[in-house]
């Protein structure tokens, strides 16, 4: 389970040291994605396993919908491994997408972690902090 929000940086070619707890959790092999919102998802080869399994049982590949969302995800995946000392390169085409430039927040979120440029995570943040506050005043569970 990926937990944690940790701040980091990417040095000049674009690497990023993983959080030491995170490094076990992606030894046997990683990719990484687009995500949503902006960010990029980093995923277990195990979880895209799972995602692969639970989108064939989901909608026929051969719909828009099924092919659209097959393209979009897996069209987006890098595999990358961790060097000797935790670190990863993230492509110049995720961190274009995402915005990364050098400061990032790494985000656990249970499956997968997500890397964040650090003033648009505090943005989202900040945003999204009443929402959540509301969420258990409305019957929503949350991990207290």
């Amino acid at each position: 389970m990926f937990v944690g929000s940790y701040p980091l940086r990417l040095d000049e070619k674009g690497r990023l040291a993983l959080p030491v707890r995170y490094r076990e959790l992606v030894a046997d092999g990683m990719v990484i994605k687009k995500g949503q919102e902006r960010c990029v998802y980093g995923l277990t080869m195990a979880r895209v396993a799972e995602q692969s399994a639970a989108l064939k049982s989901m909608a026929p590949a051969d719909t828009n919908a099924g092919r659209m969302h097959a393209r979009m995800s897996f069209g987006s995946m890098v595999e990358v491994e961790a060097d000797k000392t935790g670190r990863i390169t993230i492509p110049a085409t995720l961190r274009e997408y995402a915005g990364l430039d050098r400061d990032v927040v790494v985000v656990g979120v249970d499956t997968r972690f997500e890397i964040w440029d650090s003033g648009t995570w505090d943005a989202y943040v900040a945003e999204q902090e009443a929402v959540f506050a509301a969420m258990e005043s409305e019957g929503m569970p949350t991990l207290s």
